[in-house]
């Protein structure tokens, strides 16, 4: 077996080229930690689940406000209007997600909107890495945005770990290899468990003193490894044992992962992130069936999906854990608008995240998408929440972060989202990120068009042009701005006739607003 191979069975990565955190270039420094301890030591968990292939957020919360229009660029694949699950006032589920609309109503479910980011990377590959390190779309980073936290929170890690203190591995990773969401700038902080009832042990070999060298450290961090992964095998082992159940779960992939979870954290488990995936979204052809479009692939997928999250949260509010407990959702990109000749979608862009919980704030964050009837082939979701104040808002407002800490490990500002409330907070809320009046006019245009809008504080505001396919070709303005409303011109002289979008953020609000140069 490869070391690196090996090293990612047994839940620690080791960096081998310099990182670059913030404006710090840190060079690869084997075990040993930089930064001191940061952050709070509460009991909250995070459940993260990753949608790998790019799921479809218009075949998961349809927008009824854009229904017809969806319906003229979708004919082979939409879902027909009386079959969709009611949500709100502007949108409803897929008829296979059930659980996710009973979890909706009971103020569990909470939608955040067209989550992407700027100059959108629609390789699969690519994608997920910027997703998990919370990087620009030209920057590469090896670490993940959970692990850049986990370095100031456990500091020295892996020496002295597991201990009285962190007796259980920081996180968890439900498949055979370690997370790189938890890359961490020199070790990864996720351990690997498929099975938590059949963990096997690692061979620790011969113990004779190792030689003082190069070869020899290496050879002392490999035995602290192995050791250190069959002590956090007989821990998970013992939790998973303990835990209890009060349902039986879906015998599916992500079912199994869930209930496996559960079973941890009802066992006593302290791990802070369970990681857990779900593949197939990446569906070109046969999203639907061609006779009936409720069936197909991403039907399936979305029950398997729907079914497994409504068990689990389930679960927990039974047990008295769904008060420490989060769980959120992401995908590497979400589906073009139009759909194509196949029964299926191609790469596109921004798709929506699903957060449950007794302490999320219930609802939609956002707006519908705008659905043209004239969109183009390759257009997609346009953004309107970038996917790194997802992060910054559960760091912040789930595991207390400071927000300075926190843009440093986003490597920017980030835009605060009203996701999470009090958990004593019960029942719907009204629907954010529709209080910003603004508008394009005229629109279409030909060379300067005006974006006009409303300042309810002083605020920064942030107004950007994106192109069809989620590129920024303008950076208008980033300023603030007193109440009231403001003109802003955007001279659009350098930008081709077509198809364009311009997103503006203050504060908590957004608009993204379609516009069109001729």
């Amino acid at each position: 077996m490869k070391r690196r191979d090996f090293l990612k069975k047994a839940g620690i990565t080791v960096a081998t080229a310099p990182i670059a955190f913030n404006s710090l270039q840190i060079q690869s420094i084997g075990n040993t930690l930089l930064m001191g301890k940061d952050g709070p030591n509460n009991d909250r968990i995070l459940v993260v689940i990753f949608l790998n292939g790019g799921n479809d957020g218009l075949n998961t919360f349809i927008p009824l406000d854009q229904y017809d229009n969806l319906a003229n660029v979708r004919s082979n694949i939409i879902i027909p209007k009386n079959k969709i699950l009611a949500g709100n006032a502007t949108g409803g589920f897929h008829p296979s997600a059930l659980g996710l609309k009973k979890l909706f109503d009971d103020g569990l479910l909470g939608i955040v909107q067209s989550i992407g980011y700027p100059d959108q990377n629609r390789s699969h590959f690519r994608s997920t890495d910027i997703y998990n390190s919370a990087s620009a779309a030209a920057t590469y980073v090896d670490s993940g945005w959970l692990g850049r936290w986990m370095d100031l929170t456990y500091p020295g890690y892996p020496d002295g770990y597991p201990n009285a203190d962190t007796l259980d591995p920081i996180a968890v990773t439900m498949i055979s290899q370690v997370s790189e969401v938890c890359q961490g700038l020199s070790v990864n902080y996720s351990y690997p468990v498929e099975d938590p009832f059949n963990n096997s042990s690692l061979p620790l070999g011969a113990q004779s003193p190792a030689p003082d060298s190069p070869y020899g450290d290496e050879l002392s961090f490999l035995r602290q490894t192995i050791n250190q992964s069959n002590q956090y095998s007989t821990i998970v082992k013992a939790k998973a044992n303990q835990g209890t159940l009060s349902l039986t779960y879906p015998d599916t992939n992500l079912g199994n992962q869930l209930r496996n979870i559960a079973l941890l954290i009802s066992g006593g488990s302290q791990t802070k992130v369970y990681y857990a995936t779900m593949g197939g979204f990446d569906n070109h052809s046969n999203q639907t069936d061609a006779a009936d479009t409720t069936l197909g692939n991403h039907a399936d997928l979305l029950k398997e999906l729907s079914d497994a999250i409504h068990a689990f949260q389930t679960d927990m509010k039974a047990q008295g854990f769904s008060k420490k407990v989060l769980g959120m959702t992401y995908t590497e990109f979400g589906r073009r608008i139009r759909s194509n000749g196949s029964f299926g979608t191609d790469h596109g862009t921004a798709a929506p995240s699903f957060l449950f919980g007794e302490c999320v704030v219930p609802g939609v964050l956002g707006n519908s998408p705008t659905i043209s009837p004239t969109v183009s082939q390759n257009e997609g979701v346009p953004m309107q929440y970038d996917f790194r104040s997802l992060y910054g808002s559960i760091l912040k407002d789930w595991f207390e972060v400071p927000q300075g800490t926190i843009d440093d490990l986003l490597f920017d500002n980030f835009q605060h989202l009203p996701i999470l409330s009090p958990c004593d907070t019960v029942g719907n809320q009204e629907i954010f990120g529709t209080t910003m009046t603004a508008t394009i006019t005229p629109n279409p245009f030909k060379s300067h068009p005006e974006v006009v809008f409303t300042a309810e504080t002083r605020t920064r505001t942030v107004i950007q042009i994106f192109d069809a396919m989620g590129s920024m070709v303008l950076h208008v303005a980033d300023d603030k701005y007193e109440p009231g409303e403001h003109h802003i011109s955007i001279n659009t002289t350098p930008l081709a006739a077509g198809i364009y979008y311009c997103r503006i953020t203050a504060g908590s609000a957004q608009k993204t607003i379609r516009m069109v140069k001729q």
